[in-house]
């Protein structure tokens, strides 16, 4: 065979290789594609939220704009307290809030609710005419606890003694209805300077 056709022949068959695709897309440098583990639910799927509790002089029920005016009357009632006891911060509750404020924000919590990532309760009197404060289950911001619940009730209540009597039979309920092994109650369980101090330093899993 001619030299000439023998070598023009072989640069052909190599510069076929180097275009085919298949070939050309290999590179063992590069990185293989990695998917992050999907992260788990708050709660089970098979889960029964609970939508009305009742108790002894009051009643747990979901927070949603049915209840805006009410809420309203509760948390402004108390601003104050509220802020120093439960938003430890001006921010909420404050003068001006207004008719479409109050709405979306009981739309917010209703939507989380129904999209079963964190669950607002108004607390009632059996009545349902007033409200004495709000319970918050909610994903824990720190490792090593399932969830974290906060309360509030208003200066009228507090100052009557209900806020050791929620949290007392928030605890049991919790207990007993709820999915979660290790929840922390800021403010309650868990000092507020403690809490903040773990939230501050985002403690990973194990640690």
């Amino acid at each position: 065979m001619n030299s000439k056709v023998a070598g023009a022949g072989l640069a052909l068959m190599v510069l076929a290789m180097a275009s085919s695709p298949a070939l050309a897309e290999v590179s063992p440098e590069a990185p293989v594609p990695s998917q992050a583990p999907a992260k788990p639910p708050f709660v089970p799927a098979g889960f029964t939220v609970p939508v009305l509790t009742e108790a002894k002089g009051f009643k747990l029920v979901p927070l949603g704009p049915s209840l805006a005016r009410i809420d309203y009357d509760a948390y402004m009632s108390s601003v104050e307290h509220l802020q120093k006891t439960f938003s430890r911060s001006p921010s909420w509750p404050h003068e001006g809030i207004t008719d479409a404020d109050t709405i979306k924000d009981m739309e917010t919590e209703q939507a989380r609710f129904a999209n079963r990532t964190s669950f607002a309760y108004a607390v009632l009197t059996p009545d349902g005419l007033r409200e004495r404060g709000c319970v918050y289950v909610r994903p824990s911001p720190v490792a090593g606890y399932d969830a974290v619940v906060r309360m509030w009730v208003t200066q009228a209540e507090y100052d009557a003694g209900f806020e050791a009597e929620l949290y007392g039979w928030v605890t049991q309920w919790i207990k007993a209805d709820w999915p979660f092994a290790k929840v922390a109650y800021p403010g309650h369980s868990v000092d507020w300077a403690a809490w903040d101090a773990l939230v501050a330093a985002k403690k990973p899993a194990g640690s």
